[in-house]
């Protein structure tokens, strides 16, 4: 059912994408050459960052999840997301960085609606870079917050993230503290949301476990501080990923998280359903709706 389900989300996205590029990037046969040129790569950036590396996106469906724009496509009311930051990539120039970069830079970010509410939300792309976070990843998810804070609006981070982007060091570091600062700042004002939906590790899970409300997927999503090899190597301790940082173990004992939902699909559809019972911030009543006429 999850295959069946995930083939439709694609041929869908992928028509609407190109739909769009189609309409909006089209380059008129009268432009200049100058232009002519700039308008092939802004159009061939912009279809690397939409559709992305297939052989990694094949390899994320082998494992049962979905990427990063298909979360939020199956998130969002349809056609209202709204994209920031498409084309930004990282400024390292160390350990052959300067040589790997893809628009994006491994985190979809924006807002759309869901139930016609308006919500901010960004998404790791695990299938760039393992997700992790850079400095302009960081800067990208700060101004979803900043934006989410001054709208008075949910925030929602979907997590598959194998933490600080190590080839950038401190930097990368510095990023999850003003994310974490502004988790505190948002902290009872707005509601904040996070779902882990992969292998997460160090700065990746100390910020969605400062948010209200997580959601993890069974047998895929994992949270922990660091994984079983440098346990066992610190601890002589055999453990394995489940019982480490796995849904069943953060929802049953540690308490970290507060649902285990099936898969990716059932665990984006249920937040839908749940955001329907919570106020966009403190100053507002929780939804409701009559329950006769």
């Amino acid at each position: 059912m999850f295959r069946k389900a995930l083939r439709a989300i694609t041929e869908f996205k992928f028509t609407k994408l190109q739909d769009q590029l189609a309409q909006n990037l089209a380059v008129q046969p009268s432009a200049c050459p100058d232009t002519k040129g700039f308008m092939e790569k802004l159009t061939n950036l912009r279809k690397q960052a939409v559709f992305g590396d297939a052989k990694r996106i094949e390899r994320q469906h082998s494992r049962n999840r979905l990427t990063a724009r298909e979360r939020i496509e199956l998130l969002v009311d349809p056609g209202t997301f709204v994209e920031y930051d498409q084309l930004v990539t990282h400024r390292c120039v160390n350990f052959g960085m300067d040589k790997s970069h893809h628009p994006g830079d491994g985190l979809v970010s924006g807002h759309g609606y869901v139930n016609g509410r308006i919500v901010f939300l960004y998404s790791f792309d695990f299938t760039v870079g393992g997700g992790t976070l850079s400095e302009t990843v960081a800067e990208k998810i700060c101004k979803v917050q900043d934006k989410a804070m001054d709208a008075g609006a949910p925030i929602i981070g979907i997590n598959d993230s194998g933490g600080a982007r190590i080839q950038e060091g401190v930097v990368s570091l510095g990023g999850y503290a003003d994310i974490f600062h502004r988790n505190v700042q948002a902290s009872g004002v707005i509601p904040q949301f996070s779902l882990i939906m992969g292998p997460c590790a160090g700065g990746a899970v100390y910020s969605p476990a400062l948010t209200d409300f997580i959601f993890m997927v069974k047998k895929s999503s994992y949270m922990f501080v660091t994984g079983p090899d440098v346990v066992k190597q610190v601890t002589n301790e055999d453990i394995d990923m489940e019982g480490l940082g796995g849904a069943k173990i953060h929802s049953s004992k540690s308490g970290v998280s507060h649902f285990a939902m099936e898969n990716d699909i059932d665990a984006l559809l249920f937040l839908r359903k749940f955001l329907e019972f919570i106020p966009s911030n403190n100053r507002e009543k929780a939804p409701s709706k009559p329950t006769a006429w």
